[in-house]
């Protein structure tokens, strides 16, 4: 896992050690350990049940846990003070604005919670409509745009008080790839401004977008880390594609096995195509090439090769229980 102990409570956006929520006797999340640096886009990435609902609801003051430490923005979320409230913005996953307003009006509905000035709000609202494309529907009633138009108002009622810290659940769940892709180019956008998000999906390969990724099974954090960080955990190294012009005899890929960079079994594809994890690609690539050149095997094609993070996802939850 990535080690982020070095940054202390009160430098950490979110911090977080042994959280844990109980409903009655089932155990939502167990023993789940955060540190989230400021100004970076985290993605908690998990199956439906997993926890990921619990433990956004749980930094943001909704439940309280069951036992366990956490701090956000450097304070206790269930006694959150108002002003503190107003640095956080808060996406649920289901469309919780109003079906009779129009786009306008429930922009204005959620800035009147947050306080925000009458002065102010033109210019802003111009801004965050803007920014999700919204400006052309305003007039509409939420009640009479699409799926994707209903995300995209949630997204901008949620920005509309320039929030500090941004939690976002499950943004993207239900919407076309185009728009989805349209998102991460806000979140994006967003992070350069200075603002950090904690960002809850189903959709593994979303993790590419991320800064740190944590995954959760079953109620527990399996891995916490950078994106290729995960794949290091998961595969134990990197992957290298090898293709040969020839098969390669029986005694050559017992010799390659043996070398003392390569990890796990060899993965073999084809007879001339095979799959080694090894320590580091940028430096091992040039050892296997010397390696079947003083064998005089001709090589056909060297890469690393990058799995997806479906694969990923599959081996660091392979032996976890679910909740399903």
């Amino acid at each position: 896992m990535h080690d982020f102990s070095h940054i202390p409570k009160q430098d950490a956006v979110i911090w977080a050690r042994q959280l844990t929520r109980r409903f009655g006797e089932e155990i939502a999340v167990s023993n789940v350990d955060l540190t989230i640096p400021y100004g970076s886009i985290f993605g908690f990435i998990g199956p439906s049940g997993s926890g990921k609902t619990t433990t956004v609801r749980m930094l943001t003051g909704i439940h309280a846990p069951t036992s366990g430490e956490v701090s956000v923005l450097g304070q206790e979320p269930t006694l959150f003070s108002r002003k503190l409230r107003r640095r956080i913005g808060y996406m649920p996953q289901l469309f919780v604005l109003y079906p009779d307003l129009s786009i306008d009006e429930n922009i204005n509905f959620t800035a009147s919670l947050f306080g925000m000035s009458l002065f102010n709000r033109g210019k802003r609202f111009k801004e965050v409509l803007d920014f999700v494309e919204l400006t052309e529907h305003r007039k509409k009633l939420a009640r009479n745009i699409s799926g994707g138009m209903q995300r995209r108002l949630s997204l901008a009622a949620t920005l509309v008080h320039k929030p500090d810290l941004l939690f976002l659940d499950e943004p993207t769940a239900g919407i076309d790839p185009v728009l989805r892709q349209k998102f991460w180019e806000h979140f994006r956008k967003l992070k350069e401004e200075g603002r950090t998000m904690f960002i809850t999906t189903q959709y593994v390969g979303e993790a590419a977008y991320c800064d740190y990724v944590g995954v959760l099974a079953g109620g527990q954090l399996v891995a916490l880390d950078t994106p290729d960080g995960l794949r290091q955990q998961a595969f134990g190294g990197d992957i290298v594609n090898l293709v040969t012009e020839d098969s390669l005899r029986t005694s050559d890929l017992r010799a390659l096995q043996n070398l003392p960079f390569v990890r796990r079994e060899l993965d073999y594809i084809s007879a001339t195509q095979l799959r080694a994890t090894v320590d580091e690609a940028a430096t091992d690539i040039p050892a296997l090439l010397n390696w079947f050149n003083e064998r005089d095997i001709a090589v056909q094609s060297i890469e690393e090769y990058m799995p997806p993070f479906d694969d990923v996802f599959v081996e660091l939850v392979r032996e976890v229980p679910t909740n399903a």
